[in-house]
């Protein structure tokens, strides 16, 4: 029987194997590089998709905070011009304001009472008189409260000092006048607020 030598034909075929295994090994490996480099892909498309999303949300947001910044500054100039408005309407109103009180002054005074002072400082008008009796007083006081242009008297005194008129009293008043600007008001909020 001749001898056979089985060693170089199970080293072959061991080579064999591991020269399929590393190719295995190599192809595996490079299928995995590949699906990790992929899935690397993928993910840094949509890593750049926010980003490229959240550059144009910053660009409009700074673009809605200028056009809020003008909204600010157009009602700041509509509050300007409204104030301004307000002060020509009262000015308006309080134009012929003199001729006015004279007017409702004649009509309220009943007989019995004699005006000697009229003074008028922002809206409120001082008066002081003489008076023949109280209930005249109250007359008037009563006609103030339903006149369209005057409102709030607060008798201030009555006193009766002349020993030569005993019938007449001496009295002081103050009166507000509706619908007027009180300058005294306006301007203490404004030193207030420097």
């Amino acid at each position: 029987m001749a001898h056979i030598n089985l060693l170089p034909w199970r080293e072959e075929a061991q080579k064999a194997k591991q020269q399929l295994f590393f190719t295995l090994l190599t192809a595996i490996v490079i299928f995995a590089f590949i699906i990790v480099f992929a899935i690397n892909q993928y993910y840094q498309a949509r890593i750049d998709g926010q980003n490229v999303r959240n550059q144009y949300l910053s660009n409009e947001i700074k673009k809605l905070d200028l056009r809020i910044g003008e909204i600010k500054t157009l009602k700041e100039k509509k509050q300007a011009l409204q104030q301004r408005i307000r002060v020509i309407e009262q000015l308006q109103r309080s134009r012929n304001v003199g001729t006015q009180v004279l007017d409702e002054i004649a009509k309220i005074v009943p007989a019995g009472i004699y005006l000697t002072k009229l003074e008028k400082k922002g809206n409120t008008l001082f008066i002081v008189g003489k008076s023949e009796s109280n209930n005249h007083l109250a007359n008037m006081i009563r006609a103030i409260e339903s006149s369209n242009l005057l409102s709030d008297a607060i008798l201030e005194s009555i006193s009766n000092n002349d020993a030569k008129s005993k019938l007449l009293s001496d009295f002081k008043m103050k009166v507000r006048i509706k619908g007027l600007i009180d300058t005294e008001l306006d301007k203490k909020p404004a030193k207030e607020d420097k």
